[in-house]
């Protein structure tokens, strides 16, 4: 696919996925939408670690309220079915692992399109705003899963209700986010942690966003039949006889992916 809202490239196993709509913060349309989800999937085939980012002061304002394709037939649950499902999904399903790159304010859906990533770097100029309310909607884009999941239900009620700013520093002290950041060197900071995931241990790190996230819908016997599982095949992995190996030798491993 060419891209005429994004941008994705991919150096050195990193994949750095752009939204690249500045003049409109970053809006979300029903093409952005569709070149994100296929991006993502190009970048898990291609990359062993995704970066998703964006240019200008906004990470994303959310749904592009002027996009003809919805403006003219505004069937909100079709387009959140068939647009914003597939892209999500693309993103939580992707094999390897996803950081957010917040680089502004990241508003309405825009908020969401991070949290579903497996870790969110935000610069401490940046803000989270469920706005949705402002409008008469309630959170979509997976806000209603991811929010309380991350902060509680007392604090993901709140946003969603007063639809007020959630500073960086705020998301990180109350766990909806990895990691706030300053803005001077955020985007070397960002690029420092992919390196590290990219040089680590993919296939677990698969198996890591894989039984964290199953977690959600286990209870704990569950959940620890699972652990045994996945250690069993993590343990049969040329990487963990590498971890091993490297830590006996004590020097820095070097992992394959497999």
């Amino acid at each position: 696919m060419s891209y005429q809202t994004i941008s994705l490239e991919i150096e050195a196993d990193i994949a750095v996925l752009r939204l690249t709509r500045p003049e409109v913060m970053n809006a979300l349309n029903s093409q952005m939408r569709a070149e994100i989800a296929d991006a993502v999937r190009v970048a898990g085939e291609k990359a062993r670690v995704l970066v998703l980012t964006a240019e200008g002061r906004a990470f994303c304002s959310g749904q592009d309220l002027s996009d003809r394709a919805n403006v003219a037939n505004p069937d909100l649950e079709r387009t959140l079915r068939d647009e914003y499902v597939p892209m999500l999904k693309a993103i939580v399903d992707c094999p390897i692992p996803t950081i957010a790159a917040v680089n502004g304010a990241a508003a309405g859906a825009g908020a969401n399109l991070a949290l579903c990533a497996d870790v969110v770097i935000a610069a401490e100029s940046a803000y989270f705003l469920q706005a949705f309310t402002r409008i008469a909607l309630v959170p979509d884009a997976g806000g209603t899963y991811f929010l309380p999941r991350s902060m509680g239900s007392q604090k993901a009620m709140g946003a969603a209700l007063f639809a007020e700013k959630i500073t960086a520093a705020q998301a990180d002290a109350w766990g909806m986010i990895w990691e706030a950041v300053p803005d001077e060197g955020f985007e070397a900071h960002w690029r420092g942690r992919a390196e590290h995931l990219a040089k680590g241990p993919t296939a677990t790190y698969a198996e890591v966003k894989q039984i964290i996230r199953g977690s959600w819908q286990s209870d704990l016997d569950g959940q620890l039949e699972a652990e045994g599982k996945a250690q069993g095949r993590c343990g049969q992995s040329r990487d963990f006889k590498e971890g091993v190996v490297s830590f006996l030798e004590k020097r820095p491993p070097h992992f394959e992916g497999r």
